[in-house]
């Protein structure tokens, strides 16, 4: 049995290996950063028309691959088979969301844009985690005559994938550095409703994502920190997290009550 557990051991290891041994987790290399940006084009009609019909949070697998070669396929996949803890990210594996959980649709939210009122897309939440999230907010209200909204809830494990191609550019095509803001799919608490993770705006479009600090000097996110825990929300990556996963006060997990 001992044997048999090493050799499963090695092989985990040496798959992971060689996804990382395949890319330049420091930085992509000019000919792999072009094929992400190859990558990321053949996807835009697919997530233009998910968007478009309020079903990007449940984009699969399948879908991302289905219009590619084979060799595109190989190279997604090293993607797909990162492991964050190889890239000194320490987050636990939580599993793909497969895009077919169950989930209610939260539309006609409201924030300033550039001084006008725009509305956010569509998001998608557990119905027990909206309940909580919808309480936790008039409480909120009450106190402060302010709310919060839900900018990003629910992701599908592929759309978790598309996000960090899409924000390798953001971060000069590194992994390592893109990993410290975006989790790879499998590692994000946004694709697990067990945990499910929701980030927040407030009606000013503050959301901190540019400059934590400016959320985090928000009455909302003061009284958040006071007060989530009675409606089981918890600041996921707090200031020196031993996560590796930078600041983000605007971040916040669900744990359903035992």
């Amino acid at each position: 049995m001992f044997k048999f557990l090493s050799f499963i051991f090695v092989f985990i290891f040496l798959f992971n290996a060689s996804a990382l041994a395949d890319l330049n987790v420091d930085r992509l290399s000019l000919t792999d950063a072009n094929k992400v940006e190859i990558l990321l084009d053949k996807f835009a009609p697919l997530i233009r028309e998910k968007r478009e019909k309020n079903t990007l949070a449940y984009l699969t697998l399948d879908e991302l691959y289905t219009t590619l070669t084979k060799s595109q396929k190989v190279f997604l996949k090293n993607f797909e088979n990162l492991d964050a803890n190889a890239l000194s990210v320490k987050i636990p594996y939580l599993g793909i969301a497969a895009g077919s959980e169950e989930l209610v649709i939260i539309k006609g939210q409201k924030i300033k844009v550039n001084g006008e009122f725009q509305t956010l897309p569509p998001q998608f939440l557990p119905k027990d985690v909206n309940q909580s999230y919808t309480k936790m907010m008039d409480a909120m209200q009450k106190d402060l005559g302010k709310r919060l909204y839900v900018e990003s809830g629910y992701r599908s494990g592929a759309y978790q994938l598309y996000l960090f191609l899409a924000s390798l550019k953001n971060h000069k095509y590194s992994i390592l550095e893109t990993a410290k803001f975006v989790a790879l799919p499998g590692y994000s608490e946004h694709g697990c409703p067990q945990k499910q993770a929701l980030d927040l705006v407030n009606e000013d479009g503050i959301d901190g994502q540019n400059d934590p600090r400016l959320f985090e000097v928000l009455p909302e996110y003061v009284w958040l920190t006071k007060n989530a825990k009675k409606f089981n929300f918890a600041l996921s990556y707090p200031k020196n997290s031993t996560s590796g996963i930078a600041f983000e006060p605007w971040h916040w997990r669900y744990s359903r009550p035992r």
